[in-house]
């Protein structure tokens, strides 16, 4: 059998009275034998399993299930295992139940050939009431297809707070973005306000040459006091205008002499001739205050 080049080449036919040797060999699917190219077919070489690997289903009479025979097992057996184990009366008027048209008055039984699903209300109708005017078609439902923030808070605040972890989630949401809101909110009133402040106070120094005094006796209450009179003032700008408008010009109106030093620091006692010159002795010296 075979060539020298190849000695496992061709196998003998299975049949008894053929044994011829055949280099293109056919193996049997159900009985595993090889057969040469007449005896291939399951009729010809008498397959003793033909039905190894066919599939037959019998429906049932009780509930309208397929049961499915086994090749190499007796049919009553199998029909005694289904009947004991998985048989469900009940099942059957389900399953024998025929799919009618929905539409009112119409009695025809729907099949794969005269159904059709409404594009609408996705119904299957039979071609008569296929149309949505001719089966009362209620149209197609209305999907909510943008998200409203508003509507969700005042569903969130209509509804009543319940226990559960979706409720506290959202609550919890909201409030820290209200607390986020708030806080930026605030930053920006007092970013502001101190930007208001700032401008007024260099607008103010550039005015009079001098800013305003800032020192402690501003910050606890005090106010400047003239070294002449002894009048008060809030600030060191009124001071200096009220000596240069009372002091200054009522001393040139009495005499027209040359001025003399009359003017004292009330702390260090250093005299001025000027009173402008002695205000910014105190701003610079004493801390803005010409209070002893």
């Amino acid at each position: 059998m075979g060539t020298p080049a190849f000695p496992n080449l061709g196998k003998h036919c299975s049949v008894s009275d053929c044994k011829l040797i055949d280099f293109l060999p056919f193996t049997c699917d159900r009985c595993n034998q090889v057969y040469c190219l007449e005896h291939r077919s399951y009729i010809k070489h008498n397959c003793t399993k033909p039905n190894k690997n066919d599939v037959t289903v019998v429906i049932c009479p009780l509930c309208a299930k397929g049961v499915r025979l086994i090749p190499d097992q007796d049919p009553n057996i199998t029909w005694e295992n289904h009947v004991n184990a998985e048989c469900d009366p009940s099942n059957y008027e389900k399953a024998t139940k025929k799919k009618k048209c929905p539409a009112p008055g119409c009695r025809e039984v729907l099949v794969f050939s005269n159904t059709i699903k409404c594009r609408d209300c996705m119904v299957d109708h039979c071609l008569k009431h296929r149309f949505g005017p001719a089966h009362k078609c209620p149209g197609p439902k209305k999907l909510e297809t943008s998200f409203s923030f508003m509507s969700l808070m005042n569903r969130s605040r209509k509804e009543e707070p319940k226990p559960n972890l979706t409720s506290a989630s959202s609550s919890k949401w909201s409030s820290g973005l209200y607390n986020v809101a708030s806080s930026i909110l605030a930053s920006a009133e007092a970013g502001i306000s101190k930007l208001s402040g700032e401008t007024n106070q260099s607008q103010q120094t550039t005015r009079n040459g001098t800013g305003q005094s800032s020192g402690s006796g501003h910050r606890n209450g005090l106010v400047e006091q003239c070294p002449q009179c002894g009048a008060k003032f809030s600030s060191v700008t009124t001071l200096v205008d009220h000596v240069q408008k009372v002091h200054e010009r009522s001393g040139n109106r009495s005499s027209g002499a040359k001025k003399v030093t009359i003017d004292a620091c009330p702390k260090c006692s250093r005299g001025f001739v000027d009173p402008v010159a002695l205000v910014e002795h105190v701003e610079r010296e004493h801390g803005g205050s010409s209070r002893a």
